[in-house]
């Protein structure tokens, strides 16, 4: 079974198609499948399992060969197709740190990772091919070279970048391990208790909303994120938000929205996981700090040189909206 980017990514796009399994189905599952699809070949078919693009009653189907299941409404989220080859764009890039093999950036709130249907230029991908030229890891495919692990578009913060192959695969090695420091600024509604602590839960796609995540019984992937409050604001007995800072064990797809929104606090100025809307002072500070993306920021990104073995370790502290929200919450 194949694993998908350990990253924290934006909701695919796509169109969901359900295929109910005929009584007489039988034998494997990517051949029962792309019998009962119109257009939908068995190596399509394969692909999309692995990526984890076909579910049964939200439970991931993955293995390509495992048995049919006769009367089985399996839905599969086909992507669009990929666009165009991405230009090379003279996007200012604030660069952290780079070698011949890696690049490391501080990416701006609204920024995509990559092109996608909504977001065809003006991404990270079209800012590194001006500024790195054809260096870039291939690995990527034609629409994502040199991209190991994204943010959400309107996710800030440090993310790192291959320029070589072998730098990609090193990096990828040590996402897949878990052998990374990423540590995430959160502005967040009210405050996740207890003060410090970590959530343990499944996280994938809804069958009944595939472009959201969310905590599954069943199905989905283990996620695990340790957090801590360093202040709350408010001068009550419960605060009306806090920052909270979290430290990713894995990094599943919307993974700190998802879990802080699951405890009760989500982060601030989330228009996909906020749920109840905050106070009316908490949203008068949204409003006077210019807040209009979740108040998140990638703040810390540590590893080992996939090719030196240099330990590096980059820190950055939140943009100025998320600094005056701060400040704003600090004067409730």
């Amino acid at each position: 079974m194949s694993t998908p980017p350990a990253d924290e990514d934006e909701a695919p796009e796509g169109d969901l198609v359900e295929i109910v399994l005929p009584e007489t189905a039988k034998g494997r599952l990517d051949k029962a499948l792309a019998g009962a699809a119109d257009g939908l070949s068995r190596a399509r078919i394969q692909a999309l399992m692995a990526e984890g693009a076909v579910t049964l009653d939200g439970q991931l189907m993955t293995d390509a060969s495992e048995k049919a299941r006769p009367g089985g409404a399996y839905l599969i989220l086909v992507p669009p197709l990929e666009p165009a080859e991405p230009v090379a764009q003279a996007i200012p890039l604030n660069v952290l740190y780079e070698d011949a093999y890696l690049i490391v950036i501080d990416k701006p709130a609204g920024m995509a990772a990559h092109p996608a249907p909504g977001t065809p230029d003006r991404t990270l991908v079209n800012a590194l091919l001006a500024h790195c030229g054809p260096s870039l890891s291939g690995i990527g495919g034609v629409a994502r070279p040199g991209i190991v692990h994204r943010l959400d578009k309107d996710t800030s913060g440090v993310m790192v970048a291959a320029k070589t192959d072998a730098a990609h695969q090193g990096l990828s090695r040590l996402f897949a391990a878990h052998d990374i420091d990423r540590r995430y600024v959160a502005l967040v509604r009210g405050a996740p208790t207890p003060a410090e602590g970590t959530i343990t839960t499944r996280i994938g796609r809804p069958h009944f909303d595939r472009q959201r995540m969310a905590v599954l019984k069943a199905g989905g992937r283990d996620a695990v994120t340790h957090y801590r409050v360093a202040a709350d604001y408010g001068d009550g007995q419960k605060p009306l938000a806090s920052k909270v800072i979290c430290t990713l064990e894995t990094g599943r797809t919307h993974q700190i929205r998802v879990h802080l929104a699951h405890r009760g606090s989500p982060v601030l100025a989330d228009a996909l996981y906020g749920s109840a809307p905050p106070t009316a002072a908490v949203r008068a500070a949204i409003a006077e700090a210019g807040v209009t993306r979740q108040a998140l920021h990638a703040a810390v990104l540590g590893f080992v040189h996939p090719i030196t073995g240099e330990r590096l370790r980059f820190e950055t502290p939140p943009p100025e909206d998320m600094a005056r929200l701060e400040q704003a919450l600090g004067e409730l």
